[in-house]
């Protein structure tokens, strides 16, 4: 098979015509041949399968023609291990790679098709949460953009997170059907099907003079079945996979049980099975969750190495290459299991040894760390590892014994050093520590930003530092400017072309050529023309979805992002609270029509997160029906935040907020989206906005607030927060205003905690930075009264944002790490 892949005689259907009248009679085509529908009776949906299936059909071309270039290059393939893809929509994503666009229109027009109606009726593929999800979707497509050969490995999920909707200010999570209509984009490759084992016995095999080998007898298992989607890159340089996986049943009915009455038993096996990928990051609180999570982390690495191995074995006689021809890269900690996994495949079932297993499972390996937060590097305990995983705790027992041998002998480590690098923590429950594992494993392991490796190197990785040194770097995220600029913002794309030319949508960094026109009142006045047509379509969205209507000419202050106390939401609206109080005292002032909008979800399991949605809800209820502030201040809790609300809300943002606690974010991608659509930040010196100071310039951000040093000291010297929140006037009374109930009169004490939270504690440096953050927005105020300045120093940051591609940090990916 790979000899024929290998040669350049293969049959191949002739080149597809774009010309707008063949398309629409192959849409027509597809709607009645593929879709069984007749053009009279042909509802939207119908459409939009067969527009997809007819881009479909020109993205297999250069599909095969890209695997076939593989072959024939013998390529070094990157295998990109993911438990999120927030994809998105891909049909304007799609044509617009493919550069297709004004045809496809065209031929939709022809049919009395309006194409931004159907593309409307696109779900959003449910299958990630928020930044780790949407870096791994820009990444494959840059991957694809710079011509690397590539996969991606994940979970197709039934129902993903869940759908957000509000119930009296309330967060209630619902499934999410994405898939009710199908997706027309996948195709089930059920030749591409691996078993999974969880628990069982180990039975130990030969010793004395043979060497001793390891038999893994699992007590339960099931299948493993590969979907694949194509991911096009920019002008269709190369179609690369991304490879879903979906867990099935060996046996779909137990007939016996079926037969003899017990229907519901009968489906035991096809339901527990369909559980493990229904759902993303399913509650763990409870020991049945974690041991849900951990299944599913074990279940989508073990197929992914099956495959990785099966496709490497096609092309080489044996693995000693393997790191040479794969590069494997762990997005964060949920894949880690993957290391002892293919130790395991490699030992186990490929009969190698287990130094040279482990030498070929350290130079495939290289690993992303994304956050710094405990919860989130993933530890199990011990006892659920060695009854659902039995062989692989004894593989990381021994990863474990030879790892501290090294330190302790070779690197003369103390005591206390040995226990922080150890795989297992001893304290209180034995756990086992996967970023460890996934450090240990790795002949590379990157930040997300400058400021987050070096904290990495700091504080949870310093040890393994201290034994490792060579091995951290930093490679600071990116976002695709195909997706954040070209398609989310036509208008200004279309803009930029006519001023610089499109040099920029082959290299993102040419947009510095933009710089020059910051100062053309003409051209500043085009880009505010455009900002102000994007307000006023999120204006339309707002008013259709919820009925609250937006003034367009309001600066639009915006905090899109998952909810969590560290990046602060609490801070925006309990300056919003603030304003709110000063707008009321002081009347007479010249104050900035605002509206801040807020979107993202909550963890279900995280009561505090939840509560900050339902405070935020609360608030927008007082401040939106107070005739005192109308046309001055807004609150809008916009609900389930996705892709594709993203795309519009991010063009039309004046104000980005990005106000994590410093230290806490490891790097952010949304603050690269707004700025690069002229919107101007207000941010702490955290993750990368630090570096993104560096690019815009310090006349171009505006920021405040403690530095991460400055956040590490108060917490180990013990700040006083009451005290702070006593001497500022406007924090006391908000603070007041929120804990006794004036948002809440149903409920007086419901923020009571909340707020008790800030004067005991103050861990996310709430009060700590109101009086500088306050202070910050009355600062933008001050910029927005001077439209001239204002657009200045947005248009900068369009200008300055092309070093933050995707493509350039995939390139250095390539070049540094995967040597691809």
């Amino acid at each position: 098979m790979i000899n024929k892949l290998a040669t350049n005689d293969l049959p191949r259907p002739a080149p597809r015509s774009s010309e707008p009248d063949v398309l629409a009679s192959e849409i027509i085509e597809r709607l009645t041949y593929r879709i069984g529908k007749d053009v009279k009776v042909a509802k939207p949906h119908d459409w939009l399968t067969a527009t997809i299936l007819v881009v479909r059909d020109r993205i297999i071309d250069k599909w095969m023609e890209s695997t076939r270039k593989a072959y024939q290059n013998d390529s070094k393939r990157v295998y990109y291990l993911s438990l999120e893809f927030l994809i998105g929509r891909l049909m304007r994503d799609a044509i617009s790679n493919l550069e297709l666009m004004e045809e496809i229109r065209q031929a939709l027009t022809s049919l009395g098709v309006e194409f931004d109606v159907i593309a409307a009726l696109e779900p959003d593929a449910a299958l990630g949460n928020g930044g780790l999800g949407r870096l791994a979707a820009c990444f494959m497509e840059s991957m694809a953009t710079v011509d690397i050969a590539a996969y991606g490995y994940g979970i197709r999920y039934v129902h993903g997170l869940f759908r957000q909707q509000m119930a009296d200010g309330w967060q209630v999570e619902l499934p999410e059907t994405w898939l009710a209509h199908g997706n027309p984009w996948e195709f089930e490759r059920r030749e591409s099907a691996y078993e999974i084992g969880f628990g069982g016995s180990v039975d130990t095999i030969g010793g004395y003079e043979e060497p001793q080998r390891f038999l893994w007898k699992p007590a339960e298992r099931m299948i493993a079945m590969a979907y694949d989607t194509p991911v096009v890159g920019w002008r269709g340089t190369r179609v690369n996979t991304l490879r879903l996986w979906s867990a099935q049943p060996i046996d779909p009915i137990l007939l016996d049980a079926f037969n003899a009455g017990d229907h519901i038993g009968a489906l035991r096996e096809s339901n527990k099975a369909e559980a493990l990928t229904r759902v993303l990051y399913p509650a763990d609180a409870n020991p049945a969750g974690q041991e849900l999570r951990l299944r599913q982390e074990y279940f989508f690495s073990s197929a992914s190495l099956q495959d990785i191995l099966r496709r490497h074995l096609q092309q080489y006689p044996d693995f000693t290459n393997l790191p040479d021809k794969v590069s494997i890269q762990l997005n964060d900690t949920h894949p880690a299991i993957s290391i002892a996994e293919l130790m395991r495949l490699l030992c186990d079932v490929h009969g190698l040894d287990f130094e040279q297993a482990w030498t070929i499972t350290r130079g495939t390996f290289s690993y992303t760390n994304h956050t710094l937060l405990p919860e989130a590097l993933e530890s199990w305990p011990v006892p659920l590892l060695e009854r659902l995983l039995p062989r692989h705790m004894q593989i990381i027992y021994a990863i474990n014994a030879n790892t501290l041998i090294f330190a302790r002998k070779e690197k003369k480590l103390t005591d206390g050093q040995i226990r922080s690098i150890s795989l297992i923590d001893e304290g209180g429950e034995r756990r086992v520590r996967m970023g460890n594992l996934a450090f240990i494993g790795s002949h590379s392991i990157n930040g997300v930003s400058a400021l987050h490796t070096e904290l990495m190197k700091e504080t949870v990785f310093s040890d393994l530092h201290m034994l490792f040194p060579s091995r951290i770097n930093n490679k600071t995220n990116g976002i695709t400017p195909r997706r954040w600029l070209m398609q989310c913002n036509p208008g200004l794309t279309s803009l930029i072309r006519d001023a610089i030319g499109d040099a920029f949508m082959d290299d993102a960094e040419k947009l510095l050529d933009l710089d020059r026109f910051a100062e053309d009142s003409s051209f500043r006045d085009k880009f505010a023309e455009i900002k102000r047509q994007n307000k006023v379509r999120l204006a339309s969205t707002i008013a259709q979805r919820m009925g609250i209507r937006v003034d367009p000419s309001a600066l639009f202050d915006i905090q899109i992002k998952r909810i969590h106390e560290y990046k602060r939401q609490l801070l925006n609206l309990i300056e919003a609270v603030a304003l709110y109080d000063q707008i009321r005292s002081h009347p007479e002032l010249d104050w900035v029509p605002r509206v801040k909008f807020f979107a993202g979800k909550a963890a279900p399991s995280y009561h505090n997160a939840k509560l900050i949605i339902k405070l935020a809800n609360d608030i927008a209820r007082v401040i939106n029906n107070d005739p005192a502030v109308r046309g001055l201040l807004k609150v809008v809790f916009v609900p389930n935040y996705n892709v594709s609300l993203a795309e519009i809300m991010v063009p039309a943002a004046d104000l980005s907020e990005q106000i994590s606690t410093a230290g806490m974010e490891a790097s952010g991608t949304g603050n690269m989206k707004f700025a690069l659509n002229g919107a101007l930040t207000i941010g702490t010196l955290d993750g990368a906005n630090v570096e993104m100071l560096e690019h815009v310039g310090e006349d171009n951000i505006v920021i405040f607030g403690k530095t991460a040093d400055e956040v590490a000291k108060a917490r180990a010297e013990g700040h006083n927060p009451r005290a702070i929140i006593e001497n500022s006037v406007e924090l006391s009374q908000a603070v007041s205003s929120i804990a006794s109930g004036v948002f809440s009169p149903d409920d007086r004490s419901r923020f009571t905690g909340l707020m008790d939270g800030l004067y005991n504690n103050d861990w996310f440096m709430v009060a700590a930075d109101f009086d500088a953050y306050a202070q910050a927005q009355r600062d933008v105020d001050t910029i927005w009264s001077n439209p001239s300045s204002w657009y200045e120093k947005t248009v900068r940051n369009t200008a300055r944002m092309g070093w933050f591609s995707s493509d350039r940090t995939i390139r250095q990916y390539a070049t540094e790490i995967w040597r691809a």
